[in-house]
């Protein structure tokens, strides 16, 4: 997420976003924003890859929960019905092809900069070390997605951010409705090394 500060705290209702950095590559097992209900509206980084509290140990860390048996899996279940979060961003990469020649693709909201997705939250902590931890919720892809992947993020409306946070609900666990800008990007997402504006600039 690349968003000034100022625009994030706007949009999500928040008076701090202490320890944001911007990033056009985010990628699993590095810490991420997320907005949360806990005490008060806050922000704060989290692992990406959930953790959940009664795990015994780290290992367990899925980067994405599927929407459509959230209240079927243990793992998630809990954080659904407690531990929601919304997670900002301004757009998220896919890939198309064999594996080794895998094309990446740069999508967004056509209407929107700054959007968030569904996501869950838990906090693992042992005798030595605590954690904050968060998955990106997903469902099945909309038709512009559907030629690149069969699944995609949830991504929740300005106007039900409320809605998730307060009180859920898996009817806003659905394909984006609205237009997406999709296009080619160049491989050098692929390494967490490159981070920069150009990530995210047309181009293969």
């Amino acid at each position: 997420m690349w968003s000034d500060k100022n625009k994030i705290l706007i949009q999500f209702g928040l008076s701090e976003a202490s320890g944001y950095r911007q990033s056009y590559n985010v990628t699993p097992s590095s810490n991420i924003p997320i907005v949360r209900d806990y005490k008060g509206r806050e922000m704060i980084n989290c692992h990406w890859g959930l953790i959940p509290h009664w795990a015994k140990d780290t290992k367990l860390k899925p980067i994405n929960a599927r929407a459509e048996t959230l209240t079927e899996k243990p793992m998630f279940r809990g954080a659904l019905n407690k531990r929601r979060c919304l997670i900002p961003a301004n757009g998220f990469f896919e890939w198309q092809g064999p594996t080794g020649r895998k094309q990446p693709f740069y999508i967004k909201p056509r209407e929107a900069e700054l959007f968030a997705f569904a996501g869950l939250w838990d906090h693992w902590d042992s005798p030595d070390q605590e954690i904050d931890s968060c998955t990106i919720i997903t469902t099945s892809a909309n038709d512009a997605m559907a030629p690149i992947h069969e699944r995609m993020p949830v991504i929740i409306d300005p106007e039900n951010y409320d809605q998730w946070l307060e009180q859920g609900g898996t009817e806003l666990l659905v394909p984006y409705s609205r237009e997406l800008d999709i296009f080619q990007v160049s491989n050098q997402v692929n390494s967490p090394k490159h981070d920069d504006q150009s990530l995210i600039q047309p181009g293969s």
